[in-house]
């Protein structure tokens, strides 16, 4: 069976699955009908189906031939708590919320892929199909591990793909080591005592203090940590008081750090803190001081980004595949890293175009991933399909490594 050409004889089939999903966005932990979906397509070419697994996930299981080894595909479908601009036929219909991250296409290409794999069978060993909920709360991919997922369904390597616009379509990006930075937010809550604003003097004034714990976190990047050291302190709320002529008894501050390694994050979190408090007990003020870690960097083992990388040429071509390991950083983050801390595997990205897929065009702005008039680029269901299929295909049938 010619994968090309069965690919592309199922494509109105998964094009209108992908349409269903846009127009019927899910938020994290809540993508029942989602999931009933995948479930009740995987099912019908004969795949076996597992619900559940991290509330909402979905796994279906294929295995042909006697070959022992294993790989795992995951795709993510949640969406975002956005309200949509987007007005062709297929537009949200649940307001304030949107496929604005191609979560839908992510779903859309693993089963095109899981539909030729069902037909043609023509593989030794088995793939274990991973549709993920809650990407966007960072949360997911942790609650498919707890669930048991790699017990329960054993891979000997685990790939994720994503969508990339800007990068022109048809085009795909991997890179061995970190890609993605790892992800914490802080809390600080400085508290001071409450006073007229005519009469500064009789309180402890937190909003002073928290405006000089902003101004000395940057000194951490600057000052604190090595140059290069990749990192980023983000403040992104500041809340203190109501009235205008009152001093607030408290203030707080909040962000998100970004990193690269471990070490870093740990001098951050540390330095954080220390500001914090000694500056607050400078002003006679008391600090509460949270740090969350939500989300390790996503870091590709080399081995299998290799792979990966040697499976797009073969598809695309060299000139079509950036392997680059001297491209940009990323310091979004990707849960798929809880993943990769469990098994080795590679994150990729294909490109999702400059926008001009759109029914629209650029009239509502530019096609960003979370933006209110981004759409997946239907133009690339087939090659996210065919990558997934061939790379199956080879990794069960060689050694998994390249040389």
């Amino acid at each position: 069976m010619n994968v090309t050409s069965d690919i592309a004889a199922g494509q109105e089939e998964i094009q209108s699955l992908r349409r269903r999903m846009h127009s019927n966005p899910e938020l994290g932990f809540e993508e029942t009908q989602t999931a009933d979906l995948i479930a009740e397509t995987l099912a019908s070419w004969g795949i076996e189906v597992h619900r559940g697994i991290g509330r909402t996930g979905v796994v279906g299981v294929l295995r042909a031939g006697n070959g022992t080894r294993s790989i795992g595909l995951r795709a993510d479908m949640d969406a975002l708590p956005m309200q949509e601009a987007n007005t062709f036929a297929h537009h949200s219909q649940n307001g304030g919320k949107m496929h604005a991250c191609g979560h839908d296409g992510h779903v859309a290409m693993l089963l095109g892929a899981a539909r030729h794999l069902a037909r043609a069978r023509d593989f030794d060993g088995t793939i274990v199909f991973i549709f993920q909920p809650a990407e966007e709360l960072g949360e997911g991919a942790k609650a498919m591990i707890d669930d048991g997922l790699f017990e329960k369904f054993p891979v000997d390597a685990v790939f994720a793909l994503h969508n990339l616009p800007g990068l022109p379509a048809g085009m795909f990006s991997v890179r061995p080591g970190a890609i993605y930075s790892s992800a914490s937010g802080f809390r600080i809550r400085i508290i001071g005592v409450g006073a007229h604003a005519a009469t500064p003097h009789m309180g402890k004034d937190p909003v002073f203090t928290a405006v000089q714990i902003y101004n000395a976190l940057q000194g951490i990047i600057t000052r604190a940590k090595r140059p290069a050291d990749t990192a980023v302190i983000s403040v992104t709320r500041f809340h203190a008081g109501e009235a205008g002529n009152a001093i607030p008894e408290s203030a707080t501050i909040a962000g998100t750090v970004r990193v690269l390694d471990i070490a870093t994050q740990e001098l951050i979190e540390s330095q954080l803190r220390t500001i914090s408090e000694c500056i607050a007990a400078a002003h006679d003020c008391q600090v509460e001081f949270t740090f969350v870690h939500h989300c390790p960097a996503v870091i590709n083992t080399p081995n299998e980004a290799r792979f990966a990388a040697e499976v797009m040429k073969s598809i695309v071509g060299e000139t079509n595949v950036d392997a680059s390991v001297d491209k940009d950083l990323s310091l979004g983050a990707e849960d798929f890293a809880f993943m990769l801390l469990e098994r080795p595997g590679a994150y990729a990205g294909l490109g999702n175009g400059n926008g001009e897929h759109r029914e629209l065009g650029h009239a509502q702005g530019p096609c960003l991933l979370h933006n209110a008039s981004y759409d997946f680029n239907d133009g690339i269901l087939e090659l996210g399909s065919r990558y997934w299929v061939e790379l199956s295909r080879k990794w069960l049938a060689k050694s998994g490594t390249y040389e």
